[in-house]
């Protein structure tokens, strides 16, 4: 952790947190995460989520943030939202992921098809892949698709540890392509070019990533040119040295409110 206390809160500015291992895990709120987010709105400071989880429609996120006390509507970016700025209207796509893609790319005015020919191939995470899926979706690669992935998380966190994520199936219909991805996600550019689109702000040094990923959530930071607050409720152990090193950390999202609004 950086020597450098917390800057005294004067101006208000954007609070990006992830949602898996900082807000909540499968949805299951993290003690104080609710309670840290209205605290942090009322002194002023935008709230956004900023999620790679892509197999969910955003009305089902805000939804189920409003379920556990956190009013969030506009407030969640996903990265199917910034793979979705990769493909361009009248695209037909492949999509190898959950009905938050489709969404997506439908409102981008992109078509998801079932039969080709592929424009693109898109990636995220579900449950239901298996072989048949890896050999069409790598052949369509082969073909001349794009292969995009919404994100290249290995891993997902939930209350009972982590399971394989989307990046897991990423990797797999790479390696038989033979092609690398263009990702999306969290720390790469699209999602960058997202929040500024969002919050308005193309300078955003003073906003705060919060996260449970150093080479996710730190690195998207790091993209953005702004500071990062890691949390240790998500996938890294508590102490782990991390890279890039956090400007603040704390045990949950609470510690790191209370550092903020010191």
């Amino acid at each position: 952790m950086s020597d450098a206390p917390p800057a005294a809160n004067v101006t208000p500015f954007p609070v990006l947190c992830d949602l898996d291992g900082v807000v909540w895990l499968s949805h299951q709120p993290i003690h104080g995460s609710v309670d840290a987010i209205a605290r942090l709105r009322a002194r002023g400071h935008r709230v956004l989520f900023v999620t790679n989880n892509s197999a969910s429609r955003i009305a089902e996120q805000e939804a189920a943030l409003a379920a556990i006390g956190i009013p969030a509507t506009g407030d969640v970016l996903s990265s199917s939202d910034a793979a979705a700025l990769l493909v361009e209207p009248g695209e037909r796509v492949m999509v190898c992921g959950g009905p938050g893609i489709i969404e997506a790319i439908t409102a981008r005015g992109a078509l998801a098809v079932e039969e080709g020919p592929y424009d693109v191939v898109m990636v995220g995470f579900h449950r239901t892949f298996d072989y048949a899926e890896m050999s069409r979706s790598s052949a369509a690669v082969r073909g001349g698709a794009r292969l995009i992935g919404t994100n290249d998380d290995a891993t997902y966190p939930t209350p009972d540890g982590p399971i394989p994520g989307g990046g897991s199936i990423l990797v797999g219909i790479a390696t038989a392509s033979g092609v690398a991805p263009i990702v999306a996600g969290k720390p790469y550019a699209p999602m960058a070019t997202l929040v500024r689109t969002i919050t308005g702000i193309t300078d955003l040094r003073d906003a705060v990533m919060v996260g449970d990923r150093p080479d996710t959530d730190g690195r998207f930071a790091t993209t953005l040119g702004c500071r990062y607050a890691q949390v240790w409720s998500g996938v890294t152990v508590a102490g782990t040295l991390v890279q890039p090193t956090p400007w603040i950390e704390g045990a949950d999202l609470a510690a790191i409110a209370d550092q903020l609004l010191a």
